[in-house]
């Protein structure tokens, strides 16, 4: 066999073995058709290199005493929370506005909602100028890459999901919760339930889901902490994946202000699939010869 097909076979073996090692991590894992067309599964080898390197050991949850300089968010909690609250009372912890947050968009459905402070680059100029002491707070902590103000309502929920990115590390700082164990969130079958004040540290790439099965809202502060590695290179390179390939999934809190990449073209396939729906609500017989046009067309592309 020649050394370019060995080479080929060798990726190829190398990625099947990435995603099965992914999809056997932890004790809780997808259905292995959901796994397929899982996100997790097209970043694996990625996140293989970021496992290898980890400088915390492979488990659900972290002691955030590991994470000290983290320490100044617990000890002004009430300060953000009171700026968390104020944002809540005036509207402004609410969905995207349109399909411009494709990483948290199945999240909104379920009246989960958001206001971000930073992602992955300067904070917000919104968050900057409403909530300053918060972002002053996260500002001096260059670990943490991304935050946001996170509301779950009374029987809300999130849905079982794993985050595609391993080169960070969840943190959930308790704001204002009910304080029960009924309002939760279980990450490889472990249950942790917020508490006000109390911070937490899970790996985000286990499977996990949360509910809120109380009358009460629950506001988090909920941040993005950068993995410690073992390697200087690797470290390198996740900071340069930080900067230049998650940054393009920002969203917006307001109109103006700039989104990534990744959600333009999310929108631009929302726009597609409005006017797809009103072409068929329009004339079904236009529509279907429109779609079948565009098939023949690619697939004469796809072979000449």
């Amino acid at each position: 066999m020649e050394p370019l097909h060995l080479l080929k076979w060798a990726l190829v073996a190398s990625f099947v073995a990435s995603v099965l090692f992914v999809h056997f991590r932890g004790r809780v894992r997808h259905k292995p058709v959901k796994q397929l067309t899982d996100h997790s599964t097209f970043v694996a080898p990625y996140n293989i290199l970021m496992y290898a390197f980890s400088g915390v050991p492979a488990k659900p949850y972290h002691d955030v005493a590991r994470f000290p300089e983290l320490a100044p968010l617990t000890a002004h909690w009430r300060e953000i929370r009171d700026e968390a609250m104020r944002l809540h009372e005036a509207g402004q912890v609410r969905a995207a506005t349109g399909k411009n947050d494709l990483g948290f968009d199945s999240f909104f459905k379920y009246g989960w909602k958001r206001f971000y402070l930073k992602w992955y680059e300067d904070p917000l100029p919104s968050a900057r100028e409403l909530c300053p002491r918060t972002v002053e707070l996260l500002e001096s902590i260059p670990t943490v890459h991304g935050a946001m103000f996170a509301m779950l309502p009374p029987g809300g929920k999130l849905g079982v999901h794993r985050d595609p990115y391993a080169g960070s590390l969840r943190y959930h700082l308790g704001l204002s919760t009910p304080n029960a164990e009924a309002c939760r969130i279980i990450v490889d079958g472990e249950p942790y339930a917020w508490k006000d004040g109390e911070a937490v540290i899970f790996d985000e790439t286990y499977i996990h889901w949360a509910e809120n099965r109380t009358d009460t809202p629950r506001m988090i502060l909920f941040a993005d902490v950068e993995r410690p590695l073992t390697s200087r290179v690797v470290t390198g390179l996740n900071r340069w994946v930080s900067r230049h390939v998650i940054k393009a999934s920002a969203s917006a809190n307001v109109e103006g202000e700039r989104i990534g990449a990744f959600n333009r073209v999310f929108r631009f396939f929302d726009q597609v699939d409005v006017a797809r729906r009103k072409l068929k609500n329009w004339s079904k017989p236009v529509y279907v010869f429109v779609k079948w046009g565009l098939l023949t067309g690619i697939v004469a592309l796809a072979v000449i």
